[in-house]
């Protein structure tokens, strides 16, 4: 009985490791930039809002 807590309570740990990594694993950052989006609020003006893009 204690040999499966002890091994399920491994496997977890070792299938969560990886998706905490994310995408910012062996040093990679996204490269995010500004971009200006053209928008028209209820009574038909323009708005420009800015929004941030991360690829």
């Amino acid at each position: 009985m204690r040999k499966i807590i002890v091994s399920a309570a491994i496997a977890a740990v070792s299938f969560a490791a990886p998706s905490q990594a994310g995408y910012y694993s062996y040093g990679y950052k996204p490269h995010c930039f500004i971009k200006k989006v053209k928008a028209y609020d209820y009574y038909g003006n323009v708005i420009f809002k800015t929004i941030k893009v991360c690829k």
